[in-house]
């Protein structure tokens, strides 16, 4: 009898063994999310994405993309477009940027625009950051000091300005942020310059 105890008792631990492993890892795997695109643009019947990153995968990883110089007439013109997204351990990030910017004709235009993005992990818990910074920022021939986020400028024409656009959603084990450097809207016009977005949701 306690030979047959020990063999039933030996079997259960054996199988207590052999799956704790498993489950384990999967309660203890951080996912990831994350996306920079340096220039967006659905205008005058053009549609573009450059310098895009694409999406990060859920595992995590490390994601880069440049482009020396775009010009397209009449909508926009950028040098030195350049992306990255990462995420690995307990945080994702992504990262654009842009030099030299002219967004229609000269509307907009700046010496340098990033984005920032950022997601992290700390005891179970997730939180976000985010962050632009802009260079020599000018619009409708107007010098603007970049401060708050979702800094709203009206330009001629019906079209609008977002400086720093952030939106976000953190709470409990996940968390997401997006932050556009610039955003231009207006009549059939959507432009984006230096897009960043990172997610998390913890284990």
């Amino acid at each position: 009898m306690n030979t047959r105890k020990n063999s039933i008792m030996a079997a259960c631990l054996t199988a207590i063994l052999a799956f704790s492993p498993v489950a384990s890892f999967s309660q203890a795997t951080t996912t990831f999310s994350g996306e920079a695109v340096a220039l967006k643009a659905n205008a005058l019947g053009i549609s573009l994405a450059l310098s895009d990153t694409g999406a990060l995968p859920a595992r995590g990883g490390n994601l880069s993309t440049s482009v020396a110089s775009v010009n397209v007439l009449g909508l926009a013109s950028a040098d030195a477009l350049k992306s990255t997204s990462s995420g690995s351990g307990t945080s994702s990030q992504s990262q654009s940027s842009v030099a030299t910017l002219s967004l229609m004709g000269g509307l907009v235009a700046a010496d340098v625009v990033k984005s920032n993005s950022k997601a992290t992990c700390s005891g179970g818990q997730a939180s976000v950051t985010g962050s632009a910074e802009i260079v020599g920022l000018v619009a409708a021939g107007q010098s603007i000091l970049v401060s708050n986020p979702n800094l709203a400028i009206s330009l001629p024409g019906g079209i609008s300005l977002i400086v720093n656009e952030q939106t976000s959603s953190s709470g409990g084990n996940s968390g997401s942020i997006n932050v556009n450097a610039l955003h231009v809207k207006g009549p059939s016009i959507d432009i984006i310059v230096a897009s960043a977005q990172s997610g998390i949701t913890c284990p």
